[in-house]
C-alpha cells in the first residue's frame, strides 16, 4: 500500500491552511496501477474541468505522475489558458473520423489514458446521443487500431441528468420522474433516451478489449473557463455585472423550491482530482463515482455570496415577481460588449458564455438536487470543497484570466 503524503500530513496534526475552494485528493487505500510513463489525452481540454485536469496532472505530487498531458480541441488555444502545462495540442473536430484517425493513430503507442471531457448539446436528446456517441467512438477506435495500443485506462465525464433525465429537451421534459435524492450510482436507469446512458455503453462494450475505464457524475460544476456550455457561474457573474452596470435589482430567477431546498455543485480542481485517483487506483477500475463537494446549499446562501463578491444588493427572492431572466438577457450583447471594452477583457460574445435558458430551466426543477459521496468515500476518495467559500476564489481566478473584470 502507497500512503499519499498529503493524507499523513493531515493525521500527523501538522497544521496547515489551504484555500478553501481545494480539494484533498486523499485516498485510505492508494494501490497504483499506472504505467510508466503516463501519457494522458483530453478531450476537451479547454473546458472549466479540462482547465483544472492540465493543471492538477502537472503537480510536482500529481498522483501516478509524472504525467505527459496531451490536449484537443476544436478551437485553438484560448490567452486564458495554461498552455505551457500541455506537452502536444491538437486542433480537430471529433465528428470526423478519417481526421481523428490521421492525428490519433500515430499516438497509439504513447497515449496510455484518455479523459473525456467533450460534449455537444443538441435541441433533443436522440441528436445528443447519435453526436456525442460519434465523437466517443471516433476517439476510442482511432485510440486502439493498433495492436501496439498502450490505452490502459478511459475516464469518462457525466452528470447528474444520469439520475433525472433529459431535462432539457422539451419533447421528453414534461414526463420525467427523477430518481429521490439522494442520487446513488446504484439506481437503476430511467427508461428515457440519454447519451449518458449511450456513452457509458460504448465503453463496457469496449472495455473487454484491453482498457479500464470509470464514470464521473458531477453536478453544476464550477470553475474557470469561456468554453463550457453549462457554464453557471461564468452566467451567474455576468448577469449580475450587467445588473450593477445598469443598475438593476441582481433578482433570483429560479422557483421558491430551489431558493429555499438543498443543492449541491462540482468544483472543477475536486473532478480533476477525483478523475486522476480512478484512473491510477485499481479498486477504482470499471466503477462509476458522483463527485460533488460532499456539502449543501441553498440558493438563497449562494445568492448572498455572489452579492458580495460583485457587491451588489440582495434582493428577496419575490414569488409574485415573475420574472424572466431570458428575457431580460435577450438585448444585452452590446452591453457586455462595453464591460469587456471598458475594462480590457478577453474578448467574449454574451451568446457564447452564458447559458441563461438552460440555467433557468435547473433553477426552477421541483426537487432538491444532492447526490451521495458515499460510494466515493467507501472506495477511498475523500476529496471535498466548501462550496459558498469556493466562489470568490473561482470569480478571482476569472478575472486573473481577464474574463471578468
Amino acid at each position: 500500500m502507497v500512503i499519499n503524503l498529503r493524507l499523513y500530513i493531515i493525521f500527523s496534526f501538522i497544521p496547515i491552511s489551504l484555500p478553501p475552494s481545494l480539494s484533498f485528493p486523499i485516498s485510505l487505500s492508494m494501490e497504483q496501477d499506472n504505467p510508466k510513463p503516463p501519457v494522458a489525452l483530453i478531450v476537451g481540454v479547454t473546458g472549466m474541468v479540462g482547465v483544472a485536469l492540465t493543471e492538477a496532472l502537472k503537480k510536482p505530487m500529481a498522483l501516478g505522475g509524472p504525467w505527459t498531458v496531451y490536449g484537443v480541441s476544436r478551437r485553438s488555444l484560448p490567452t486564458w489558458f495554461p498552455s505551457s502545462q500541455l506537452d502536444k495540442y491538437f486542433i480537430f473536430d471529433t465528428l470526423n473520423k478519417e481526421t481523428t484517425y490521421e492525428i490519433l493513430s500515430p499516438l497509439t503507442s504513447k497515449i496510455t489514458h484518455l479523459f473525456w471531457l467533450a460534449l455537444q448539446v443538441h435541441e433533443t436528446e436522440e441528436l445528443n446521443i447519435s453526436y456525442n456517441s460519434t465523437m466517443l467512438s471516433n476517439v476510442l477506435e482511432s485510440l486502439t487500431s493498433s495492436p501496439n495500443s498502450k490505452l490502459t485506462h478511459v475516464t469518462l465525464q457525466t452528470g447528474t441528468k444520469h439520475y433525472m433525465g433529459p431535462i432539457f429537451d422539451p419533447t421528453v421534459s414534461t414526463q420525467l420522474i427523477p430518481h429521490a435524492p439522494p442520487f446513488k450510482e446504484d439506481y437503476p436507469r430511467l427508461p428515457f433516451p440519454n447519451f449518458y446512458y449511450a456513452m457509458e455503453d460504448i465503453l463496457v462494450a469496449s472495455y473487454s478489449k484491453s482498457f479500464t475505464y470509470s464514470v464521473h457524475r458531477a453536478s453544476i460544476i464550477i470553475g474557470a473557463s469561456t468554453r463550457s456550455y453549462y457554464n453557471t457561474l461564468l452566467t451567474l457573474s455576468v448577469y449580475a455585472l450587467i445588473c450593477k452596470h445598469e443598475n438593476h435589482p441582481f433578482r433570483y430567477y429560479g422557483n421558491k423550491h430551489s431558493w429555499e431546498h438543498f443543492w449541491d455543485v462540482s468544483d472543477a480542481n475536486l473532478l480533476a482530482e477525483q478523475q486522476i485517483w480512478a484512473a491510477i487506483t485499481k479498486k477504482a477500475k470499471n466503477q462509476a463515482f458522483n463527485c460533488t463537494n460532499g456539502d449543501v446549499f441553498t440558493w438563497k446562501m449562494l445568492w448572498r455570496v455572489l452579492c458580495d463578491v460583485f457587491d451588489v444588493e440582495f434582493v428577496e427572492f419575490d414569488e409574485k415577481d415573475e420574472f424572466d431572466c431570458v428575457d431580460f438577457m435577450k438585448d444585452k450583447g452590446e452591453v457586455w460588449d462595453k464591460i469587456v471594452e471598458e475594462n480590457g477583457l478577453y474578448e467574449t460574445k454574451l451568446e457564447e458564455i452564458t447559458c441563461f435558458a438552460v440555467s433557468s430551466v435547473v433553477l426552477k426543477l421541483g426537487i432538491q438536487h444532492v447526490c451521495s459521496m458515499n460510494k466515493s468515500r467507501e472506495f477511498g476518495f475523500l476529496g471535498y470543497a466548501n462550496t459558498l467559500e469556493s466562489i470568490k476564489p473561482w470569480v478571482e481566478k476569472l478575472r486573473q484570466m481577464k474574463i471578468l473584470p
